[in-house]
């Protein structure tokens, strides 16, 4: 899965390395789907809402160290079983909040996951979510 960091990432960022202002790390960082490209802007945004969604919490432990701009899951990423349909999701995006928030970064899943019926249990396995920031 290739990912990009949101508008507001990059700001953040670029003024923390400036010195124009001072960014305070969150502890943790939550993993939500969409069924469109939420673009940096966080403009196309298509999280899905009922049906049980919620993004996934994690935190430091559960990411590998990154290396050549890539890294991985490092525990599994499991969400909610839905309830009700999520409709078809497409992209990863990650938050700074469980709901609401900041866009971190967002990007495309390999392939599109289905979730238009109940009793569906979506999960990333250890090393299948990868983020690589080209």
């Amino acid at each position: 899965m290739a990912g990009s960091f949101s508008d507001v990432w990059e700001d953040e960022v670029l003024d923390h390395l400036f010195m124009k202002g001072s960014y305070t790390m969150p502890t943790n960082l939550w993993v939500g789907l969409s069924t469109a490209d939420p673009l940096d802007d966080n403009s196309g945004q298509a999280e899905p809402s009922g049906g049980g969604y919620a993004r996934v919490s994690t935190d430091g432990d559960d990411w590998d160290a990154a290396s050549g701009g890539a890294t991985a899951n490092a525990a599994i990423i499991e969400f909610p079983e839905t309830t009700a349909s999520w409709g078809t999701v497409t992209h990863f995006c990650i938050w700074d909040a469980a709901t609401a928030g900041n866009m971190v970064a967002h990007g495309d899943l390999d392939a599109s996951r289905v979730l238009t019926s109940s009793g569906i249990t979506p999960r990333f396995g250890v090393g299948e979510f990868d983020v690589t920031l080209a």
